[in-house]
């Protein structure tokens, strides 16, 4: 029997069904691959969250270590990891110890987007992020990178805000941004440009962060914590109501004394409301054992808490402050209580010594610094009694001061101090509800002080403001937040100027 062979003919047809599977899997892997990660909220993560922003670091990095081991397709435990780096640059602000851990940020963005860009954590965790570090890096006067993560962090949301309309996580974030973009100081100007396309307003990023704190009242809100914390500060900074920042800070009902960042919160919202008892209560109520990360940040407001209400160890925790920090921020303003206190005891030498303290050690950055600074450089002791009006005006105890201040009028008709007299009886008069009397101040602090280099007269515009808005006087209140961004003192003008800019903002203006 011949076999003949047999010639095929080929078909092109015949052979598509094996080319499409191999297309359909050519394009179908990477999102089978991405699929197999997720974005989980679990209660293991949960936990490693809550020891996170508790401080309790190693606890956390532990937690953090066993997730990645029981879930390794869990993607949001390096955003949770994120939180504990972000936190250990920002209380520590230890230049080697941030780039050091800078490093980590590309790795986790990596591992963040190995995950389905159909998930709102997508977008969302890799904003974050980016917000963390640019935070980070303010304390450190990386300016231009910082806007650089703030634009990125902008983008994301804002596509996230058009893919995921009701994911309400993202209202958190954007709400923020949108409230302080229109308010940044003229001296970052630049910055604003590098930001193009950012826009916003404190209304809009008020409702926006109320409508997610209204979603946290019925549902199971992961960040509910960390939006109410960060309301009470928009409300306190940019909308310049101190009653309404301290209700929504106490309705969360942080534990102040299992959590040392509830302790800060509360403590820092106190005190810039006039609740110095309640302020140095949480503070010393602050859990302390090993298992908390250090925050030698606290003691610095404790001291300052117990000078403000007149305590004879509010020293010794200025003091324990400058000891224990590592980083540059507010070491020159300790030194320069401590001054203040030893000047209000009447011991001028100490005061001096003080001084010399202040000129040698710190950073010059911050504004209570660069102001200690200046007053370490001029080399003239302030006047006790001044000083002593304004610790107590600083904690709340304004009868105190206004009796302080009201009995050394004859020493004040003329001289270097006296406008800073006029200025801090204005400013107690205000806080009392004297609204007649404060005005009478403030406008001779700026008949007077104009043109001079020290903060009173730009303050006082400011204050006036506050008060022509509050009693709805919207044209004179725009008059005088004008006036204050047209002076510009040599102290505190970018916060001075970024809550007139607010003023405006809030009128419409």
């Amino acid at each position: 029997m011949v076999v003949r062979n047999q010639i095929k003919t080929h078909k092109p047809w015949e052979s598509f069904p094996r080319l499409f599977c191999l297309l359909l899997m050519f394009f179908i892997t990477p999102i089978l691959l991405s699929a197999q990660y997720t974005y989980e909220f679990s209660p293991a993560v949960r936990s490693a969250y809550d020891a996170a922003l508790s401080l309790r670091f190693e606890e956390a990095k532990t937690q953090c270590a066993n997730i990645r081991k029981a879930d390794p397709n869990n993607l949001i435990i390096y955003f949770v990891e994120d939180y504990i780096d972000f936190f250990t640059v920002f209380i520590n602000e230890d230049y080697e110890e941030f780039k050091r851990l800078e490093k980590n940020k590309g790795d986790r963005l990596q591992k963040i987007r190995q995950g389905s860009s159909q998930s709102p954590y997508f977008n969302y965790c890799q904003a974050e992020i980016q917000l963390h570090w640019a935070l980070a890096r303010l304390k450190f006067e990386e300016y231009f990178t910082a806007f650089i993560e703030v634009k990125n962090a902008y983008k994301l949301l804002q596509q996230n805000e058009e893919q995921f309309p009701n994911f309400i996580a993202n209202k958190k974030s954007l709400g923020v941004l949108h409230a302080f973009v229109g308010t940044i100081p003229d001296n970052y100007k630049w910055g604003v440009k590098l930001l193009g396309g950012m826009e916003g307003t404190i209304e809009q990023g008020q409702q926006e962060i109320e409508s997610v704190i209204e979603y946290s009242k019925n549902n199971d809100f992961f960040f509910k914590e960390e939006t109410g914390v960060m309301y009470s500060y928009l409300i306190l900074h940019l909308r310049n109501n101190t009653e309404r920042a301290w209700n929504a800070i106490e309705s969360l009902k942080l534990n102040h004394k299992e959590n040392p960042l509830a302790a800060f919160a509360m403590a820092n919202i106190a005190l810039r409301t006039g609740r110095t008892d309640k302020a140095i209560k949480f503070l010393q109520e602050r859990p302390q054992s090993e298992e908390f990360a250090k925050f030698p940040y606290l003691n610095y407001l404790l001291g300052l808490a117990k000078l403000y209400r007149q305590d004879p160890d509010a020293s010794f925790y200025l003091q324990k402050f400058i000891d224990e920090f590592n980083g540059m921020n507010y070491i020159k303003e300790a030194y320069q209580k401590i001054g203040w206190q030893c000047l209000i005891e009447g011991k001028e030498q100490c005061y001096l010594d003080q001084m010399q303290k202040c000129l040698k050690y710190g950073g010059n950055l911050i504004g209570g610094d660069k102001m200690a600074m200046r007053e370490a450089q001029n080399g003239i002791i302030p006047n006790a009694t001044l000083t002593k009006a304004r610790v107590l005006f600083d904690g709340g105890y304004y009868l105190k001061a206004r009796d302080i201040l009201v009995e050394a009028k004859s020493n004040f008709q003329s001289g270097t101090n006296r406008l800073a007299y006029l200025y801090r009886l204005g400013r107690v008069y205000q806080n009392l509800g004297q609204k007649e009397l404060a005005l009478a101040n403030y406008l001779q602090t700026i008949s007077e002080g104009r043109y001079k280099p020290e903060y009173y007269a730009c303050n006082a515009a400011l204050q006036l403001g506050f008060l022509y808005e509050q009693g709805g006087d919207y044209t004179n209140a725009a008059k005088y937040f004008n006036q204050c961004l047209q002076m510009k003192p040599s102290e505190y003008r970018s916060s001075l100027h970024q809550k007139a800019k607010a003023g405006l903002d809030r009128m419409g203006k």
